[in-house]
């Protein structure tokens, strides 16, 4: 036992561990973490898991090469290996399907499941998602260049959050402490290193595929986000037919956090509307 609230269950994923969360009763819903430093689907979705768990069956990994995951030494980093890794997860907990929610990089993972195995997906949530190419912003090539410091942390948490009354010297000190865990640092770096166009780019799906993508999905993005441009999010309306578009103002790339109640309010409602049927 540990009163570490980001450790979770284990359970076997392949050829690996996988540390994850798993809530309530009823659908299941597969939540898939960003990609900041020292991240977890803990620290994404510790606002979210209850939530949906008075209706719904909410499952958050931690993806391989975040959080407190096994990282198989010599694992090549990439969609493909995550795509894998979540349909591992759901095959490890006998889930044949699953309405999938994806933050940021977990969006463009997410999206990439839907196209690649439609037959698991049901309905889909995309946050501030990837999973289009787009111009590389300088919010996001600072996280993903990332070196370790209380100062550095603090400035990421200064570009993720709109409002600075959610970013204190407390919670950067706890996501830098995230951050320089044995091991952490080091698959971070392996995973996006400059010249880091080329990943906003192995992260998109081609839009000829997403043109042709049946779920029903929203997608819910944050009018000042620094870190995915909005205009991301529209594409990704535009491309996908049975979609619908909710932007929040005044929120940067956080909506989770920063509208946590509206959100969750939100996606819950959106998801009942497939009923309990998958």
């Amino acid at each position: 036992m540990t009163d570490n609230p980001e450790i979770g269950r284990r359970i076997r994923t392949g050829g690996f561990e996988t540390n994850y969360h798993d809530r309530g009763e009823g659908p299941p819903v597969l939540l898939i973490h960003g990609s900041g430093p020292g991240v977890s689907a803990w620290a994404n979705w510790r606002l979210t898991l209850p939530a949906l768990a008075g209706r719904y069956r909410a499952i958050a990994p931690d993806m391989v090469g975040f959080g407190y995951t096994e990282r198989p030494e010599g694992i090549t980093y990439d969609l493909d290996t995550w795509c894998r890794h979540a349909l591992d997860v759901l095959d490890a907990l006998d889930i044949g399907r699953a309405h999938i929610v994806g933050n940021s990089f977990g969006g463009g993972l997410a999206l990439a499941l839907a196209l690649r195995h439609p037959e698991r997906v049901g309905r889909l949530v995309l946050m501030g998602s990837v999973g289009v190419s787009f111009e590389l912003t300088p919010g996001l090539d600072t996280v993903w260049g990332y070196t370790p410091s209380v100062e550095n942390m603090r400035g990421l948490l200064d570009i993720f959050a709109y409002s600075r009354e959610l970013v204190s010297d407390e919670l950067a000190e706890m996501r830098y402490q995230a951050s320089v865990r044995p091991g952490v640092q080091e698959a971070y770096a392996a995973m996006f290193p400059a010249p880091r166009q080329r990943w906003v780019d192995a992260m998109a799906s081609p839009e000829d595929e997403i043109r042709t993508l049946d779920a029903e999905t929203l997608i819910v993005h944050g009018r000042d986000d620094r870190v995915i441009p909005p205009e991301n999010a529209h594409r990704l309306h535009e491309l996908i037919g049975p979609s619908q578009l909710h932007v929040f103002g005044r929120c940067g790339h956080w909506t989770q956090i920063e509208h946590a109640h509206r959100f969750n309010r939100l996606v819950s409602d959106f998801l009942a509307e497939a009923g309990d049927s998958l």
